[in-house]
C-alpha cells in the first residue's frame, strides 16, 4: 500500500508541473506608469516620462525634455534615495497581479490559464516590451488593465495609445483579440478598501481628536490646459471620493486635493500643501491624507505625503495629528477586487467603456481617435 502511495505521488508530482506551464490563454496587461526601481534608473525614467507628449507636451520637446531630465534627475535621485533607493511599484504590482490571477484561475476555468503582464510607460518592463511577451505566449485573449482606478487621458489614454502605436508602427495587426479595462472608480470592493483602511487610520488618532480629524484625499493633480479639454479625471476622483464617505456615513468633515503639481502653468487645485497650511491657520490641526488615486505605494505617497507634506510641512504648521492611510499595496480584499474586475469584464464581451467611445470635446491629439477606433474593432 505504501508503495501504490509513493507511486501515485510520484505522478501527481509529474502531473503538476504539466499544469502549471499550460500555455495562458488570456493575458491580463496591467497598465502603469511605473517608477526607478534602483537611483541609476531615475535618469531614464524621467527621460521617457517628459518625451511622453500624452502626459506633458512641451514645445521643442526632443530638445526641451532631455534638459528637463538632466536637470531634474539629481534632485529626483535624492528624494528616491530617502525611500530605501528605489520604488516599489514593480513589486507591489507583481503581487498584486499574482494574486490576480490565481483567483481568476479558479473562479473562471473556462478563461484560463490567465497570465498577468506589465506595462509601465517610464520604466521596464515598458508597454510595448510587455505586448510583444504576450504576442510571443501565444495569448488569445488580452485584456488592458488600467491600474489607474480614474481616467485620464494623460495617464491611463498614455499607456492605451502605446499599444496602439506598437501595433501601427509595426504594421502588425494583434493576433490577440483586446479589450480594456478602462475605468473602474466605484467599484464596490475598491471602495470597501479605501473605506476599511480610512476607518483603520482614524482609529489611531488620540480618541477625543477623533471626530475632530479633517480626511483630505489626496490625487495627482492635471494642468488645467488638459481639464479643460474635457479630461474626465477630476469628475471620476471626486466620485470614488463621494462614495468611500458614503460607505463612512460621512463620518468626519473631508476635502479632495491635488498633490505633484510641475511647473509654472496653472494646475488643478487646491494643492495639497497649500490645504495643510490653510486648515492649520484655521485651527484645523488633526488630519488624516488618503491617497485615492494611487493603487500602490510610490514616491507620490512615500516621500511628497509621507516626508514632505506629514513631516516637514506638519511641523512648520504647527499640526497636532497628522497620519496617512495605507495603501491598498497588498490588501487580499483589493485583489479581489482585480479579479472581479477581470471577471465580469471578460464575461461582459465589451471591448471598453461606454466612456472610451467619446474623445474629450477639445481633443489635440489625433492619436487618441486612433487608439479608441483600434479596441472599438476588436471582434471578441
Amino acid at each position: 500500500a505504501a508503495a501504490a502511495a509513493a507511486a501515485v505521488g510520484q505522478v501527481a508530482m509529474k502531473e503538476k508541473p504539466q499544469l502549471r506551464e499550460r500555455k495562458p490563454k488570456t493575458g491580463i496587461l496591467m497598465l502603469n506608469m511605473g517608477g526607478p526601481e534602483t537611483l541609476d534608473d531615475v535618469h531614464d525614467f524621467l527621460l521617457r516620462l517628459f518625451m511622453d507628449k500624452d502626459l506633458i507636451p512641451l514645445p521643442a520637446q526632443s530638445q526641451l525634455a532631455p534638459f528637463i531630465a538632466r536637470r531634474r534627475t539629481p534632485r529626483i535621485r535624492e528624494q528616491y534615495d530617502r525611500i530605501g533607493g528605489g520604488s516599489p511599484i514593480k513589486m507591489w504590482t507583481a503581487k498584486q497581479g499574482a494574486g490576480m490571477v490565481k483567483l481568476l484561475d479558479e473562479i473562471s476555468p473556462e478563461t484560463g490559464p490567465h497570465k498577468f503582464y506589465i506595462g509601465f510607460r517610464y520604466v521596464h518592463p515598458l508597454t510595448e516590451e510587455a505586448v510583444e511577451e504576450m504576442e510571443k505566449d501565444g495569448i488569445e485573449r488580452a485584456v488592458a488593465f488600467t491600474q489607474y482606478p480614474q481616467y485620464s487621458c494623460s495617464t491611463t489614454g498614455s499607456s492605451l495609445n502605446a499599444i496602439y502605436r506598437y501595433y501601427n508602427s509595426k504594421s502588425l495587426a494583434p493576433k490577440m483579440k483586446w479589450s480594456t479595462i478602462d475605468r473602474w472608480p466605484t467599484h464596490p470592493l475598491l471602495i470597501q478598501c479605501f473605506a476599511d483602511l480610512v476607518k483603520q487610520e482614524l482609529d489611531r488618532f488620540p480618541p477625543d481628536k477623533r471626530d475632530d480629524v479633517v480626511i483630505l484625499f489626496s490625487a495627482h493633480s492635471l494642468p488645467m490646459s488638459v481639464v479643460n479639454r474635457g479630461d474626465p479625471y477630476p469628475q471620476e476622483v471626486g466620485a470614488t471620493v463621494q462614495r468611500v464617505m458614503e460607505t463612512l456615513n460621512f463620518s468626519n468633515p473631508y476635502r479632495l486635493v491635488w498633490q505633484s503639481r510641475v511647473g509654472p502653468m496653472p494646475w488643478l487645485g487646491p494643492s495639497t500643501d497649500v490645504t495643510i497650511k490653510g486648515l492649520c491657520e484655521r485651527g484645523r490641526k488633526n488630519l488624516l491624507l488618503v491617497p485615492i488615486a494611487f493603487t500602490s505605494d510610490h514616491i507620490e505617497t512615500l516621500y511628497e505625503l509621507d516626508i514632505e507634506y506629514a513631516q516637514v510641512l506638519a511641523n512648520e504648521c504647527g499640526v497636532e495629528n497628522i497620519r496617512r492611510s495605507e495603501a491598498l499595496n497588498g490588501n487580499q480584499l483589493f485583489i479581489q477586487a482585480l479579479a472581479d474586475l477581470v471577471n465580469i469584464h471578460l464575461k461582459s464581451a465589451e471591448t471598453s467603456s461606454k466612456q472610451l467611445s467619446l474623445r474629450c470635446p477639445l481633443c489635440v491629439n489625433p492619436v487618441c481617435r486612433e487608439t479608441k477606433s483600434f479596441f472599438a474593432k476588436q471582434k471578441l
